[in-house]
């Protein structure tokens, strides 16, 4: 996507950072970008520990590094291997290259575009990174930032906890000012608003929502959990807690079409990026696909038919991603699996697809998915990273598992990183970003070969027992698909709650408590 040369020249290992103090909390002005902290892993001397802002070169040696488990292949302890650093040491090796840390509140969202990240957290502020700097960044009026995506013409769309998508640009500056590339301004918002409007003076534009009011079609009247575009198509998805899915036309910011699409929130939507599918993914526990058709004057409009429901289960749908070049899509869930199937090339318009079964790596709910070339990246409640590789069928090898989040991880997104010069036919790499609720992001670099792995970055995981999913190994309580003509009514699975703030498990917990205490009396017992 673009040039990683500068990032990676930046993140160079800072023993002083670790142990500098907490950032003091953000003021309460919207320009206020000076408190912010960045620190970076330092070159680790062993394999015992994984990687975080308080390791230090200091640390005694443990005798892990010597046991015989981690003599196996790939793993970056072999014989002889007595010179051991970590990735910001090695450019060919998978690790953690350093972290960004703003006093900012949660991560929920990031989107790598060029030389710039962008993150969005729950106060309201996207912010700007280069270089491991933050350059800075802007404000929305309201609502938590859940989703970011970043067109080609440079336009940035952000969606937000109050139901809406906002439109940003960057401002034009010289090439030679490099922090112009921080400044950025609204120029729009999803719908647009000579759209509403226009669609206010008509009843006929207007629906009932499930709490018995009315509300314009065009417009989300909840939580705005994902987004996507498809570049080919010139259109934006978004998905919404509001149980339907809208589609946006890029030129012109005008909604085509809204589809209620299931019975209970939306957590992810994803074009497929061939045969004009789309995937939606719910807390009902239900995957959908989706046929986009034409309509209209000059064809400029849409319509969007359920082909079949791919997935059915107790467990929520979480997140979706989808290797275009591999015809695959990956699904996570809130039982910490990442099922996939796979579009055969030249197969029958509404042909089924082949069930490659689940990727099981984690132990607690599955948040987010990236996929680039062969890797697959899944992060989890469980506040580790799992990496994968699509072998040849469907069958997939796990790399590592990275570790050094304090928090879930909620979000990740990949860009692949620029071959050197003399490197020629190495193994591709990727620098991955990790967003989690402890309020930083980690950047990772993953290599397709799974012989640069080293347990100072992560845990490995490559064993001859664990090293490719299973197909058929366990029963699975889920549907590899159902046809679109024999799709039964789906289960309503109640509230999301897999997906709104992890915060809401402490309020369960805090009420339960203090329903314990009333119930008990006094004097306990």
């Amino acid at each position: 996507m673009g040039n990683h040369k500068k990032l990676l020249q930046f993140l160079r290992p800072d023993p002083a950072v670790a142990a500098a103090p907490k950032p003091p909390p953000p003021s309460s002005s919207d320009d206020d970008d000076d408190d912010y902290a960045c620190s970076t892993p330092t070159t680790p001397t062993t394999g015992a520990t994984t990687p975080t802002t308080a390791t230090t070169n200091s640390a005694p040696s443990s005798p892990f590094a010597m046991s015989p488990w981690t003599q196996l292949p790939g793993l970056g302890f072999g014989a002889g291997d007595g010179d051991h650093h970590g990735a910001a040491g090695d450019t060919t090796r998978t690790g953690l290259l350093g972290s960004l840390v703003k006093a900012d509140g949660h991560v929920y969202s990031l989107a790598a575009a060029g030389d710039l990240l962008y993150t969005g957290t729950d106060s309201r502020n996207v912010r700007v990174w280069r270089d491991r700097r933050e350059l800075g960044g802007f404000r929305s009026s309201s609502g938590l930032v859940k989703a970011i995506v970043v067109a080609a013409d440079g336009r940035i769309y952000t969606g937000h906890q109050d139901g809406k998508v906002r439109v940003w640009r960057r401002a034009s500056s010289p090439p030679e000012d490099p922090a112009a590339a921080a400044h950025h301004r609204r120029v729009g918002s999803l719908p647009r608003l000579r759209d509403v409007l226009t669609s206010s003076l008509l009843p006929s534009q207007y629906v009932e929502t499930r709490r018995r009011r009315a509300a314009l079609w065009m417009r989300h009247f909840d939580a705005v959990s994902s987004l996507c575009i498809d570049a080919a198509a010139g259109l934006i998805y978004s998905g919404s807690w509001d149980r339907t899915f809208k589609v946006w036309r890029v030129s012109d910011s005008k909604c085509l079409e809204s589809v209620i699409a299931h019975s209970d929130a939306v957590n992810a939507v994803a074009a497929a990026g061939f045969d004009a599918l789309v995937f939606t993914g719910s807390a009902d526990g239900t995957v959908k696909v989706w046929r986009r058709g034409s309509r209209g004057r000059k064809g400029r409009d849409t319509w969007h038919a359920m082909e079949r429901v791919l997935r059915e289960g107790d467990s929520a749908v979480t997140a979706i991603a989808v290797s275009v070049e591999a015809r695959v899509v990956y699904v996570g869930s809130s039982d910490g699996a990442v099922t996939h199937w796979q579009w055969r090339r030249g197969a029958a318009p509404g042909a089924a697809p082949r069930n490659g079964g689940a990727l099981r790596g984690h132990k607690m709910a599955v948040l987010c998915l990236a996929v680039a070339g062969r890797v697959v990246v899944s992060g989890s409640a469980d506040r580790t990273i799992s990496v994968w590789r699509r072998e040849e069928g469907a069958d997939h090898a796990r790399l590592a598992v990275l570790r050094g989040h304090t928090g879930p991880v909620k979000c990740v997104a990949m860009d692949e990183e620029e071959e050197e010069d003399g490197a020629a036919g190495a193994p591709r790499r990727w620098v991955v970003y990790s967003g989690s609720l402890d309020g930083s992001v980690k950047v990772w670099r993953v290599s397709e070969s799974d012989g640069g792995a080293h347990e100072d970055a992560m845990t490995p995981a490559r064993t001859p027992a664990a090293a490719r999913a299973w197909k058929g190994a366990s029963p699975s309580p889920l549907r590899a698909w159902t046809p679109y003509a024999a799709t039964p009514e789906p289960k309503h699975m109640g509230a999301a709650w897999w997906d709104r703030d992890v915060d809401a498990l402490a309020c369960v917990v805090a009420i339960w408590s203090v329903t314990t205490s009333a119930a008990r009396g006094p004097g306990g017992g």
